[in-house]
């Protein structure tokens, strides 16, 4: 008897094809056309699904894996809860080095996810041996049968988005995109998006979302590291206090800086309107658009394309949370409409 199920085999069938959502009341003061591509869709709720997937099966076509083998990585949490999740299916150990600067929220699923989660300290130099790259490498040195993701500097986290991100942009837009903002982290979606959208299209104009603390803007400009410009940021996933060879300066136009307090409030600025719960560096982007409007970057036949990375159930205890912000300034004298108050029945 013919199976007349109609189902998917397993959670990662679902990673990819994510929609793309046009901006209305968020948008509705701007010039231009806005259009979100919503990352949260995917199975792990991030992009990371699309790296993580890839780079594992590239690894066991290479034969580098076989059921029972390590997967360690350093990540500020999206990736990892990706890896972990790709483990779980594909039957792998998952070691993870993580940032201290990630939400509790990201930890906790880390570790829900069968995780061994290492918190290593944010504010160290990357040579430092607490660093959660140091660790990383440590941990993969001592653990038999083990690979090391590197997303940093692994070419494949930009051949994901190169294969999968771009074209879908590409195909959603027919073609019409005028310009891309993405915040820049490790600097493999955008990478790998632009590459691809430049191959299309090179008018296209390709724009990095920086945080202050971070190198990246005046790399990009200089090619040189300030190392002056680093210094502690809250943002999650966007910018670096290195370069990341994972990504490609030569086919992003420019980049732009938005701050901590902006980005939040960007973020729940989004989920109030549209509708749609984000994260840290998807208020980013949004912050990103409403500075480069402001310059005149774009004009009423601009077709403006954001990525929201990942979901704002990521951010509980941060950006959504009225004590976080509290304790951060980040709610002082703002006319901004907030969360709303919870009301008990008596």
């Amino acid at each position: 008897m013919e199976n007349k199920i109609n189902a998917h085999n397993n959670i990662l069938e679902l990673i990819g094809n994510t929609p793309l959502v046009k901006l209305n009341k968020v948008a509705q003061n701007f010039t231009g056309n806005f259009y979100a591509k919503v990352e949260g869709f995917n199975p792990g709720h991030s992009a990371k699904d699309r790296i993580a997937h890839f780079i594992i099966e590239e690894a066991e076509r290479k034969g580098l894996l076989k059921p029972g083998s390590t997967i360690i990585e350093t990540t500020s949490g999206n990736t990892g809860f990706s890896i972990a999740m790709v483990s779980i299916i594909k039957g792998y150990k998952c070691i993870l080095a993580v940032s201290s600067k990630s939400s509790p929220d990201k930890i906790d699923m880390l570790r829900s996810m069968g995780a061994n989660v290492f918190v290593c300290p944010a504010h160290v130099a990357p040579e430092d041996p607490r660093s959660y790259y140091e660790v990383a490498k440590r941990i993969h040195e001592e653990t038999p049968d083990s690979i090391y993701i590197n997303q940093y500097f692994n070419s494949l986290n930009t051949e994901a988005h190169y294969r999968t991100t771009g074209p879908e942009i590409w195909k959603q837009t027919n073609g019409h995109i005028t310009h891309l903002v993405a915040a820049s982290g490790t600097g493999g979606t955008i990478s790998g998006t632009a590459k691809y959208l430049k191959e299309q299209n090179p008018a296209i104009k390709i724009i990095g979302v920086d945080a202050y603390g971070s190198v990246l803007k005046k790399y990009h400009e200089t090619r040189e590291i300030d190392k002056k410009e680093i210094y502690p940021y809250r943002i999650e996933g966007l910018g670096k206090n290195l370069i990341p060879t994972a990504t490609n300066f030569d086919v992003i136009d420019k980049f732009i800086k938005v701050t901590d307090e902006e980005s939040a409030h960007s973020a729940r600025e989004i989920s109030r309107t549209e509708g749609m719960f984000v994260g840290y560096t998807s208020g980013a982007a949004l912050q990103a658009v409403k500075q480069l409007d402001a310059q005149g970057e774009f004009d009423e036949n601009s077709n403006i394309v954001l990525i929201f990375s990942d979901h704002g159930s990521r951010y509980m205890s941060k950006i959504y949370s009225d004590d976080w912000m509290k304790n951060q300034g980040f709610l002082e004298d703002k006319t901004v409409e907030q969360t709303q108050e919870i009301q008990f029945v008596k």
